[in-house]
Order: C-alpha cells, then sequence, then structure tokens
C-alpha cells in the first residue's frame, strides 16, 4: 500500500507543472464538472473553512474562492510539487494553508463548513475510499458539505468499457501530444475506481444525509453528501 502511494506521489510530481493545461484536454465535460461542484459547495456563511482533499495544484480550490473569497482554504496533498504550483497561484491570497501528507492519515484538529474533492480518491481502494468517507464526516462541522468531482467505474463491465472508449476517443482527438497521451493512460494504471452504487451507499453508512450523484458524464461524476445537525 505504502509503495502505491508512493507512486502515485511520483507520477503526479512527475506532470505537476503541465496539469492544469491538460485538464480540459483530459475532461470531455471541464466546464459542467467544476462549475457544478462549486454550484453544490454551499456554506453558511461568506467566510467558510474549506478543506480540499487531494488539492493538487489547486484548480478547484480556485473555482472555489471565485465564489467564496473570504473563505479559509486548507489544501492538502501527498505530492509537493503540485502543492508548490499552487501556491504559486495563491501567491496572493493570506487565507490559504498548504499541508503535504497522506491525506488518509492526517489528523485535522479543525472542523470544516465545507470539503471539497477533485479527482483524487479514485486512486484509493474501495476500503480506503469508505475508511475516507468516514473521516471526511467527522471533519465536517454541522451543516457541513461534502462534494467530490471525481471518476467512477462502469456498472458493468460492458459499461466500463463503454465509458473507457469514449474517453480515449475524445483524447485521441484533443491535441494533445503522443508522449502526453502515453503518460497519461500510464497514469490511469494508477486508478482503483468503484462503482457510483458503491460510493453512494459508503457516503450514506459515514453518515452522510442527501447522498447522492448531483452530475454524471460517462464516468466523470460530482457526489454530494450533507451533515445534518444534531
Amino acid at each position: 500500500m505504502e509503495n502505491r502511494r508512493e507512486n502515485v506521489m511520483t507520477k503526479f510530481d512527475e506532470i505537476a507543472s503541465k496539469y492544469d493545461e491538460q485538464r480540459k484536454k483530459l475532461i470531455p465535460c471541464f466546464d459542467d464538472f467544476y462549475s457544478i461542484a462549486v454550484s453544490v459547495a454551499k456554506a453558511a456563511n461568506d467566510s467558510p473553512n474549506i478543506l480540499d482533499v487531494g488539492a493538487g495544484t489547486g484548480l478547484l480550490s480556485a473555482f472555489i474562492l471565485e465564489k467564496y473569497p473570504q473563505a479559509n482554504v486548507t489544501l492538502i496533498d501527498i505530492s509537493e510539487k503540485m502543492l508548490e504550483v499552487a501556491k504559486v497561484r495563491f501567491e496572493k491570497y493570506q487565507n490559504v494553508t498548504y499541508i503535504v501528507d497522506d491525506y488518509t492519515k492526517h489528523d485535522f484538529t479543525e472542523k470544516f463548513d465545507v470539503v471539497i474533492s477533485s479527482l483524487s480518491i479514485h486512486h484509493l481502494t474501495g476500503i480506503e475510499k469508505k475508511g475516507l468517507y468516514e473521516r471526511i464526516f467527522s471533519w465536517l462541522k454541522a451543516d457541513g458539505v461534502f462534494v467530490n468531482a471525481d471518476q467512477v467505474l462502469g456498472s458493468t463491465p460492458y459499461i466500463d468499457e463503454l465509458y473507457k472508449t469514449d474517453w480515449k476517443q475524445k483524447v485521441e482527438s484533443s491535441g494533445m501530444d503522443r508522449h502526453e497521451i502515453i503518460s497519461t493512460y500510464e497514469r490511469t494504471k494508477l486508478d482503483k475506481m468503484s462503482t457510483l452504487n458503491e460510493q453512494l451507499d459508503w457516503l450514506k453508512e459515514a453518515g452522510f444525509s442527501d447522498a447522492d450523484c448531483v452530475y454524471k458524464y460517462f464516468n466523470f461524476v460530482v457526489l454530494y453528501g450533507r451533515k445534518l445537525a444534531d
């Protein structure tokens, strides 16, 4: 397990500088994918505490800060080089904190109004996802929300192959050079995707109310859950 986590860190260290420019080419539904995630990431005040899990270069946090410029945002990621890119992105902000660590093990002493994640949790095994959802639930304040913009496994082998075929066709015609495409395909070997229904069940088991998939484009989804007040 530790070796696998090291492999993930190494692969994303390698592409840190190019990560953002590749996003629109690798996510056919880029605009909807991110805008819907931001739309449902609602807080009860204008300066919420927000945690970005597997934040990478801070792309999703950048969109969140457009919505909540007074938010206190914490970015956690295992790749220091990805967070270095995020630090440049947010150099004018005084309200952003960076943590280089494995978010499946890190202990937070504060609570958050919103926890977000994008294209990270699918690198975890099913057991790890389930455990992480329980941890995220504990990190949230009452009435806090969790939003996960990620990829899921198809509900059947046929459907999963349908997803992969469509995505590869779009990547091949995206304008990326051959080296970038091959590197992208290599990174998918790190994926440990779970089905949509499995993850909704894990969210509910963790204690989330209103667990739902609020957006879906082939295997790109936005998952939502809410922590009710006691």
